[in-house]
């Protein structure tokens, strides 16, 4: 069987971060030129904690509500469209999955409404692992830590195409994502459905 590696946010689940700028009542352009430059980077490597990321998110020092933020993401953290099915299926056909995301500590937020657990490991996300995509590092640390299985065992499926290529250049098996129907037609194509 083969073990996949999910990316999470836009990939199994709808992102919420597209919902800030009218949280903050601002443009898109405009909270992109406010924000701190590398408090979100520092934020999914887990250099940051919640409240730290929240001082820090502004670039003018303005504080974030934190139970405000909190509140915005867990209202509407959900499953795209015909992931649980798919996710479950892969489990029923005996593959190992694994979450490998670009995100922070709010992953346990996911899981705490969603219970992702059900059917992936958050083995991979980058606020525990200090490692973000597409880092060549983190796909290294991710062969590494499933050592035993070949390369060619492990599938990589992603929104991000510069993520997909960096997993190619690290010798995964890589899928964009673009919805379930798509993924569930190179999963049948690659005999993993």
């Amino acid at each position: 069987m083969a073990v996949l590696l999910f990316d999470v946010m836009d990939t199994l689940v709808w992102d919420p971060f597209r919902l800030l700028p009218e949280h903050f009542q601002l443009s898109f352009p405009d909270l992109m030129t406010q924000k701190h430059p590398t408090a979100w980077l520092r934020f999914e490597r887990g250099e940051l904690d919640h409240a730290g990321f929240c001082r820090e998110f502004f670039l003018d020092g303005r504080t974030v509500d934190a139970q405000a933020l909190r509140k915005l993401l867990c209202d509407n953290y959900r499953f795209l469209p015909g992931i649980p099915e798919l996710l479950r299926d892969l489990k029923q056909a005996g593959h190992e999955l694994h979450a490998f995301s670009n995100y922070p500590e709010w992953y346990a937020w996911i899981e705490s409404k969603l219970e992702l657990s059900r059917y992936l490991h958050w083995t991979f996300v980058s606020c525990r692992t200090g490692l973000r995509k597409p880092d060549p590092r983190a796909y290294e640390q991710a062969i590494q830590t499933l050592a035993g299985r070949g390369r060619s065992e492990l599938w990589f499926i992603d929104d991000r195409e510069s993520n997909v290529v960096a997993a190619r250049e690290a010798g995964l098996n890589a899928i964009p994502f673009t919805d379930v129907t798509q993924l569930r037609a190179a999963l049948r194509s690659s005999r993993l459905l």
